[in-house]
């Protein structure tokens, strides 16, 4: 990795784009400092300081601690990752936007477009949602109308603007701008987990006792990322052979290929799913004061709260988990099932003269790769429950609670790789350019 870094800064004008994306991110961070008019920060202080479980440590932790901090950038770019999601579910649903969608370049740009008018209307429905529940709490220094809507506009303004710094990271920096913004504002919550997991486990202990907590957590946090890395990595190639046709006295084709099927088919999407089903409930609750009672709505939601998961002290409460671990299998499948079709790609190899050897073009290569899609479907979703399980457990068992989980984990490292690839394709177009002009 370091390397392409050091090759790539030896190069002009990919190491402009690289700066040109430090200092949008200066940008961003500057950003989720500057409180929101109107808001009184000892508030939303308070209330982390009483939560239990990690509902809204979650998206504390997607939004670089600007929604701790209430500061104008408190929705990060959650809205445009939601409306994204939506996007790509209502492209499979609607026949309009499907064929946009195969319009090419200009009909991606229509739905870049509704996109972002989507993300407004998520920003605002969410920043008033809060203004409003939490701002009945107390989280306005007096709530009016004008207050409120001072923080609604903020709100949305903040994560539009993210929205467009996203953008013009991808259009003039290098990697996914959206991811980008994302990954710094994980990675800018890890030096406070360090420190927590330090002062809880090492701090104040033996030397060996604390050299030993020391290296257990280095080497749960390596396995972790080694492990991760593998998954994103992963994939099985299915050979495709292209027939040989001759046309007068030139033959064409006789060629052979594959198909990547990725380990992680459905990526991080089916974690994000799971995890946000079952925390909606705990942050609804939230916003109307309750949950804290003694009564059947009040266990339900100490079983959705994954705080509660892997406590030897509750374990009546890890049914919870359970339910966690179905959603998480259902939107891996779901997921893979409308972004990869067996039968679009079975009649694209067949127009195209092409086949997988020893099954026969047709229905049975379609049953061959619904069959291969399956397992490896399988397999990688519990390479992601075994990701996500690991820091449940060890916060049930030991209370170490961070919020680089294995959510965190999987983006981190998703998108790390992701941007070396882009940077070495753009080192690698660069070099075929140079070869031509000589």
């Amino acid at each position: 990795m370091l390397k392409t870094f050091r090759k790539a800064f030896q190069i002009e004008d990919i190491r402009k784009k690289i700066i040109y994306t430090f200092l949008m991110l200066i940008v961003v961070r500057i950003g989720s400092q500057l409180p929101t008019p109107g808001v009184d920060p000892t508030y939303i202080q308070n209330f982390f300081a009483n939560q239990t479980g990690e509902a809204f440590n979650f998206f504390n932790a997607f939004t670089g601690g600007s929604f701790e901090r209430m500061s104008v950038f408190a929705l990060s770019i959650t809205p445009y990752i939601t409306s994204s999601i939506i996007m790509q579910l209502l492209t499979i649903a609607i026949p309009k936007l499907e064929e946009m969608q195969k319009e090419g370049a200009d009909g991606r740009k229509k739905i870049a477009t509704i996109t972002r008018y989507v993300t407004v209307v998520l920003a605002l429905i969410q920043s008033t949602a809060m203004a409003v529940g939490f701002g009945r709490q107390g989280l306005l220094v007096e709530y009016n109308f004008v207050n409120a809507a001072v923080v609604v506009i903020a709100l949305t303004a903040g994560s539009a603007f993210l929205m467009w710094i996203g953008e013009r990271i991808t259009e003039k920096g290098v990697g996914n701008g959206i991811s980008i913004v994302l990954l710094i504002n994980i990675l800018s919550r890890v030096p406070s987990d360090l420190t927590r997991l330090y002062e809880q486990f090492m701090k104040g202990k033996s030397l060996a006792k604390a050299g030993l907590a020391g290296v257990i957590i280095l080497a749960i946090i390596i396995f972790l990322v080694v492990f991760v890395i593998i998954l994103q990595d992963g994939e099985r190639r299915i050979a495709v052979q292209y027939s040989q046709k001759i046309q007068g006295r030139k033959s064409f084709g006789g060629r052979s290929s594959n198909i990547p099927l990725k380990v992680n088919t459905a990526g991080v999407i089916p974690v994000i799913f799971a995890s946000s089903l079952m925390q909606t409930p705990i942050i609804i609750a939230s916003f109307l004061g309750k949950g804290n009672g003694t009564g059947i709505g009040s266990e339900i939601l100490r079983g959705l709260n994954s705080e509660n998961w892997c406590n030897p002290d509750q374990l009546k409460y890890s049914w919870g988990l359970l339910v966690y671990i179905l959603l998480t299998v259902f939107f891996a499948y779901f997921y893979t099932s409308i972004t990869f079709n067996p039968l679009e790609i079975a009649n694209n190899m067949k127009k195209s003269g092409g086949f997988i050897p020893g099954i026969r073009p047709g229905k049975p290569t379609v049953d061959y790769l619904t069959k291969i899609l399956n397992k490896i479907i399988f397999i990688g979703v519990c390479g992601l429950i075994l990701v996500q399980i690991v820091p449940f457990f060890f916060n049930g068992v030991f209370n170490a609670s961070v919020s680089f989980g294995g959510t965190s984990l999987i983006i981190i490292v998703g998108v790390v790789l992701e941007t070396i690839k882009q940077i070495e394709s753009q080192m690698l177009v660069r070099n075929y350019k140079g070869f031509l002009n000589n």
